[in-house]
């Protein structure tokens, strides 16, 4: 045999001798080995159905009652409100009463709109020879803001004029027989009522009337001056 081709025929032996060992090694690999486990007794699995377990204790228990079971209660539904519909028609009313009520705690609290005349004063009939005499008129009580308004024989003198704790006023000259005085109170101030003191001077300082008043707003107070 030729060297050459006996280098042919050992090239493919070595061919064959190479893929066969592969083909071993795949087929080792694709074999599997099992092992047939041993059945223990202890491992069954139970199927019985289970059973609820009894209570330990019934009846009474050194003396006391098992408890009852307490019925759920229900409660009737009422939607929260912060405001009784019930009693007002919107919150808005609520919140004036509630104002109102704040109010008069506080005039009860600090002795105010206790003594507020509801309906006109009259402060009598007061005669003089005088030709001339001066009205003068100041709030006796705390300075808060009183606002009157003062007519002679139906005629405004003083619309609207603010009290103060000093007496101010004006000079007129009287007509024979009733001369009417008027004030009229506008407001009562932040300290309830509307409260005033006047006076009615002659030309010679003499007082021919003088009084006060505590008056609710639109009430008037009226004094006549009767020259003779």
């Amino acid at each position: 045999m030729k060297p050459k081709h006996l280098k042919t025929y050992l090239s493919i032996f070595i061919v064959l001798v190479f893929s066969m060992s592969m083909f071993a090694q795949i087929d080792s690999k694709k074999k599997t080995v099992l092992i047939q486990a041993e059945e223990n007794e202890n491992d069954s699995l139970d199927a019985s159905p289970t059973t609820p377990s009894k209570p330990l204790f019934s009846g009474n228990l050194s003396g006391l009652s098992t408890p009852k079971e307490t019925p759920s209660l229900k409660m009737p539904k009422k939607e929260f409100s912060m405001f009784d519909q019930e009693e007002f028609g919107n919150p808005g009313e609520l919140y004036i009463d509630r104002l109102k009520k704040h109010e008069n705690s506080i005039k009860q609290s600090e002795g105010l709109g206790t003594k507020g005349s509801k309906v006109d004063v009259f402060f009598g009939n007061h005669r003089t020879k005088s030709k001339h005499v001066r009205v003068l008129y100041r709030d006796y009580g705390l300075e808060d803001g009183d606002l009157v308004r003062v007519s002679v024989n139906d005629e405004i003198i003083e619309y609207r004029v603010s009290l103060t704790n000093a007496f101010k006023g004006f000079k007129i000259e009287l007509k024979e027989g009733i001369n009417v005085i008027e004030f009229l109170a506008i407001n009562e101030g932040y300290a309830l009522p509307n409260t005033a003191h006047f006076r009615i001077i002659d030309d010679n300082n003499n007082i021919v009337a003088s009084d006060l008043w505590a008056l609710s707003v639109n009430v008037k107070g009226t004094v006549h001056v009767i020259k003779e």
